[in-house]
């Protein structure tokens, strides 16, 4: 069975769901093979509205035995619990994308020998740009990984991480990244207004700014420290910048930062 065959189930329905399923639409996969449990019928029908064809339930149950293999988008302190409703279903490939619930819970709440995979997705996602890191279980064959990087594929990029303790490196990498540029949007927006544009005006340097240096960095064969050094002139603006940030600290600010982020996920992966 090729993936496009597959009937993917989801149990819950939010922003990430709905990123994946609009996603997988997107990319060509029958809307007649999508499944989604979710006790809010308002989420239901939002995604009916993104294809009449797909199955909608309030059962979970209902839509993982529909199902060929099932994702788990539900927040992280429902997983197991979820888990554990459709174990008898014995889906053939079950995939969380659930913040720091690690495969061992995943799969005890499970029948022994399930696959699971884990997926750390970003909230880009809603736009087919997000970044996914993904790890499996020992259970998980070619056929697995194959429908895994299906599935994460229809909402961007991914890699396959060797180790699950690298997850909640991705966890403050990827997964929180958006947040920090972000912030430094913010604050170049801040600094436009500061300096007499409006709002409006601020928003748009800013923005476009960021996006700009983003798609030249994914497109430019250098370095990211090569990039950087053709923006920074000896002697110019530029360099004043940067020099007044690196006197700062910068850099071993934001590792403090990362360093926080991982071990925040850690902390929740071991509750």
């Amino acid at each position: 069975m090729s993936a496009s065959e597959t009937t993917i189930g989801f149990i819950g329905a939010g922003n990430m769901a709905q990123a994946i399923i609009r996603g997988l639409i997107q990319s060509g996969h029958p809307a007649n093979r999508i499944a989604v449990a979710n006790p809010s019928s308002e989420k239901l029908q939002i995604i009916s509205a993104l294809a009449a064809d797909i199955f909608i339930s309030n059962d979970n149950h209902a839509v993982a035995e529909r199902s060929d293999m099932v994702v788990l988008a539900t927040k992280p302190n429902f997983i197991t619990h979820v888990a554990g409703e459709i174990a008898d279903t014995q889906p053939k490939l079950v995939i969380s994308v659930a913040a720091g619930i690690k495969l061992a819970s995943i799969e005890n709440a499970l029948l022994p020998g399930t696959p699971v995979v884990r997926n750390m997705p970003n909230q880009p996602a809603v736009l087919g740009l997000g970044m996914s890191g993904l790890v499996g279980n020992t259970m998980v064959d070619d056929a697995g990984h194959e429908l895994a990087a299906y599935i994460a594929s229809a909402t961007g990029e991914l890699v396959w991480l060797e180790n699950e303790a690298l997850m909640d490196a991705i966890t403050a990498i990827s997964g929180s990244g958006p947040a920090y540029f972000y912030l430094l949007l913010e604050m170049l927006e801040a600094g436009a207004i500061e300096y007499g544009f409006t709002p409006d005006v601020a928003r748009k340097l800013a923005v476009q700014t960021g996006l700009g240096a983003t798609t030249l960095a994914q497109h430019d064969a250098g370095t990211l420290a090569d990039l950087r050094r053709r923006v920074t002139s000896p002697g110019g603006t530029t360099e004043a910048a940067i020099t007044s940030l690196e006197n700062h600290g910068l850099r071993s600010i934001f590792q403090q930062a990362l360093d926080a982020a991982r071990q925040k996920s850690i902390d929740l992966g071991n509750k």
